[in-house]
């Protein structure tokens, strides 16, 4: 096999519709627009999620529900997954760097699901008070950072 005789398969490839070139082209005067109508003036643009003149699904279904623009999205560890990674101090940049999360968000969380039996050094924007208990009693520290990741 030559690469100069490789051919896309039969029907694939399409000639692309030459559109006002004249009566002899086939798709002259009215280029396919048909005579009369909106669709046939020129600059029509048809409106995103129009139907033919029926009320929009958009518009048909009711408005549910709210979102928050002031909601905050924080990447969550648990003390478990503490427990079961090496080291013993751990900060958002590291725990990142280690590709135990994935992003950052606007801070880390840590919450209290796992058990806790050696002593951690954590830093993070928030900690569940689970997860803080658990912490102290392992005879670990805490430190909040202020301010987003």
């Amino acid at each position: 096999m030559n690469l100069s005789e490789l051919r896309p398969p039969a029907g694939q490839k399409h000639k692309k519709k030459r559109v006002g070139r004249g009566m002899g082209s086939g798709r002259g005067k009215t280029s396919g627009r048909g005579h009369k109508g909106q669709h046939s003036i020129s600059g029509f643009s048809r409106m995103r999620g129009f139907e033919g003149g029926q009320m929009p699904i958009h518009r048909r279904l009711p408005k549910r529900g709210f979102t928050n623009i002031f909601r905050k999205q924080y990447a969550i560890i648990n003390v478990g997954r503490l427990e079961k990674l090496e080291g013993d101090n751990f900060d958002p940049a590291r725990l990142v760097a280690m590709g135990v999360i994935k992003k950052l968000g606007d801070g880390l969380k840590v919450l209290g699901h796992g058990e806790l039996t050696r002593k951690l050094t954590v830093k993070a924007h928030l900690f569940s008070k689970s997860a803080e208990e658990k912490i102290k009693a392992a005879g670990g520290s805490i430190e909040k950072i202020e301010g987003r990741a």
